[in-house]
């Protein structure tokens, strides 16, 4: 049983919907947060929620937040009007609330009582739980990165990317699909995926049964794993956070790649064409080559 009795689902915004400070974080994009599907029913008295974006991974979490709250319990919920707060309100009410609504700095906030009944509980839930991709079996979820579809600048990485050998590392390693295209040279020795969004690392750890990989919850840009002397790296990194594009996300995976490669070792990364990543490579390592363009991407080898 957490010892707050108030639960927050990710990064807190007091100007739209205070928050307890000791409040259980259960957001999987925050280190050390419990996951909100293995939370207890009942198990708070108020519940915050910054939204997500997507419908089915919003209605997901939101079913969960009303199940973890005692009767009597309070939620607030809030996200942008074009990040699916315009949708808050109808999807709250389709799970059985009376919903409060109000607007501020472009945000919807609905302010809703734990029903007696939660209509259409085990739906959301079902629909927004990890599942198998039929075409290749591997396990996703809504909400993770590209959950439903091969990522194009993934698959412009698949293309170029050379058999490697010894020791390396995956960063933002997603559900695994790198990785296991890694893990298919036998001369690979260990392979460390680090990823950020729990949910991903534990779909990670279903795709991939190779006693060669190590799985890491960590932030790429905090020396996640205290990585050093790696042969290689290979990198699909993300460029947004918080619903806008970061071009600095990129940049500190690069520098990251570099503090934890050997001298001779060697970065694969992939970048939307259009992201100046090409100074940060070339401050950051003694070699680069453009491998690859193509499709609205770029494929980076770098030689540290």
């Amino acid at each position: 049983m957490p010892a707050s009795r108030s639960a927050l689902y990710g990064q807190a915004d007091h100007d739209l919907a205070p928050s307890a400070p000791d409040a259980a974080q259960l957001s999987p994009l925050v280190l050390g947060s419990t996951d909100i599907a293995s939370a207890p029913d009942e198990s708070f008295d108020a519940v915050t929620v910054r939204a997500p974006a997507g419908a089915a991974e919003r209605r997901y979490v939101l079913a969960h937040a009303l199940r973890v709250l005692t009767p009597g319990g309070r939620m607030t919920a809030f996200a942008p009007k074009d990040r699916g707060g315009l949708r808050l309100r109808k999807e709250l009410e389709a799970l059985g609330c009376e919903v409060g609504e109000s607007a501020r700095r472009h945000n919807r906030i609905c302010l809703v009582v734990r029903p007696s009944a939660i209509k259409g509980l085990e739906e959301a839930l079902a629909a927004g739980a990890p599942r198998q991709i039929a075409e290749n079996g591997l396990w996703t979820q809504p909400g993770v990165f590209s959950w439903d579809r091969l990522d194009a600048g993934t698959n412009a990485l698949l293309q170029v990317l050379p058999p490697f050998s010894g020791v390396g590392a995956d960063f933002g390693a997603g559900i695994g699909l790198l990785a296991l295209n890694v893990l298919a040279s036998p001369k690979v020795t260990k392979l460390t995926l680090v990823e950020l969004d729990r949910r991903a690392l534990e779909l990670s750890k279903r795709n991939i049964a190779d006693p060669r990989a190590a799985f890491v919850w960590g932030d790429v840009r905090q020396n996640a794993g205290g990585l050093e002397g790696l042969d290689f790296v290979v990198s699909n990194p993300p460029f947004h956070e918080g619903g806008g594009e970061d071009k600095a996300l990129g940049q500190a995976f690069i520098r990251a790649a570099a503090e934890a490669l050997r001298k001779g070792g060697s970065l694969w990364i992939v970048a939307n064409r259009h992201l100046p990543y090409e100074a940060i490579l070339a401050e950051s390592f003694a070699k680069v080559r453009l491998v690859g363009e193509g499709g609205g991407y770029k494929v980076f080898e770098a030689r540290k």
